[in-house]
């Protein structure tokens, strides 16, 4: 009788799981338009605001470290509410970040409001995350993630060009206020799909948290998703002006390669969850090696129209492909070693992704002052390739532990 009713349940969570992660992807989608679509509209931004390329940048990195310092610390505080509960009021502050983000006037008010609709974003990957993996069996965790994460890969191919088009067509602020409408709607998909009775995760205590800062494997994955995800944005953070002066693109074609360029995530993403089910460091490793050799094979590419579009197109391809695996390999490490703070773990993969645009959108902007915005892509190569090298020895300690 008891075996009747637990597969009574697992069929009941699994019925119910697929309409939430819609959910979570439609709200994914929403952050993922808002974090990206500055990269198209990089120079219509600092044209009207009268600012360099670089200082602009600043839109990127300055989001990210929103992310990677709020994601921790929302989590934490949060940690006791309910779920559905949270994710509805995430949102909230996503559409308030957006709105004020399409009424500034200053490049200062601009930095303040990404930084503010950056806080939303590190706290729902954290927990939608943990969210997904709890909604279907543990074999399938990696590939709900992967869904989950569809929305952030279907913002690269449809949210960020269609955000570039209506930025060169009605002027930047209008792309803020069509992303602050997709937060109305991610939030009325949340009420409406998203179950009242999810899991919840135990609170996590302050020690719990030092012990996942505390453990060796956990940091070594936080520096490969630092090193591993963040490198490609040495070059994706300037890809509009590389694609304007070094190709030789006209603006407009721009959000047709950055579409070309999320088709491509969308590929990666779906092909690197399968991919990460089995065995994520293993194919981390391999994931890394092919992403730092096509960044450095563009920084030759980049000046032909062609043959750099093609490059661009395998770079997408493995850009986002590492995100699922990072983010199950984060969970399986928690779960093992820290089991009562995995959001709080998750929370801080998160920060490290971000902490890696971050460093990737900087260092770019100091290459693009100093040498030149061809030198972007194999230099990001160079911090993927760092990546390569801390998985392979992860990859050894683990082999030693079994």
């Amino acid at each position: 009788m008891n075996t009747l009713s637990h597969s009574q349940t697992k069929a009941e969570e699994n019925k119910g799981g697929t309409p939430a992660l819609l959910a979570l992807a439609i709200s994914a989608f929403g952050i993922g338009t808002t974090e990206f679509v500055p990269v198209g509209l990089l120079s219509s931004i600092a044209d009207n605001l009268n600012i360099s390329i670089t200082l602009a940048g600043l839109l990127i990195s300055g989001y990210a470290m929103g992310v990677a310092f709020g994601a921790p610390i929302l989590t934490a505080v949060t940690s006791k509410m309910s779920r559905k509960t949270l994710l509805m009021l995430l949102m909230v502050i996503f559409i308030a970040g957006n709105s004020v983000a399409a009424m500034s006037t200053s490049f200062g008010l601009l930095v303040v409001a990404r930084i503010i609709t950056a806080f939303s974003h590190g706290v729902f990957f954290s927990i939608g995350s943990t969210i997904a993996a709890d909604l279907v069996p543990e074999h399938k965790r990696a590939s709900a993630i992967a869904l989950m994460f569809t929305g952030l890969t279907v913002a690269t191919v449809t949210g960020v060009p269609l955000g570039t088009f209506i930025g060169q067509i009605f002027g930047w602020r209008a792309t803020f206020w069509c992303v602050a409408l997709l937060g109305v709607v991610a939030i009325i998909a949340s009420a409406i799909l998203v179950p009242k009775n999810l899991k919840e995760a135990p609170p996590a205590k302050l020690g719990d948290q030092l012990k996942v800062l505390g453990n060796g494997r956990l940091l070594l994955a936080f520096a490969i998703t630092a090193l591993g995800y963040g490198g490609t944005f040495v070059a994706f953070t300037y890809l509009a002006p590389i694609l304007e002066k070094v190709t030789g693109y006209a603006p407009s074609a721009v959000s047709i390669i950055l579409l070309v360029y999320g088709i491509a995530v969308a590929i990666g993403n779906t092909v690197g969850g399968k991919a990460a089910d089995k065995n994520p460091v293993k194919a981390l490793f391999w994931m890394f090696v092919f992403q730092g050799i096509v960044l450095v094979i563009l920084t030759f590419t980049a000046p032909l129209k062609v043959v750099g579009t093609i490059t661009i197109f395998f770079m997408g391809l493995l850009a986002f492909m590492n995100v699922p695996g990072l983010q199950v390999l984060v969970v399986n490490l928690a779960e093992r070693y820290v089991p009562s703070a995995v959001n709080v773990a998750s929370a801080l993969n998160i920060a490290a992704f971000n902490v890696g645009i971050a460093i990737g959108a900087f260092v770019g902007g100091l290459i693009v002052d100093s040498i030149g915005l061809i030198h972007t892509p194999w230099i990001g190569g160079m911090m993927v390739f760092g990546a390569v090298l801390l998985t392979a020895w992860l990859g050894a300690l683990e082999k030693k532990a079994k």
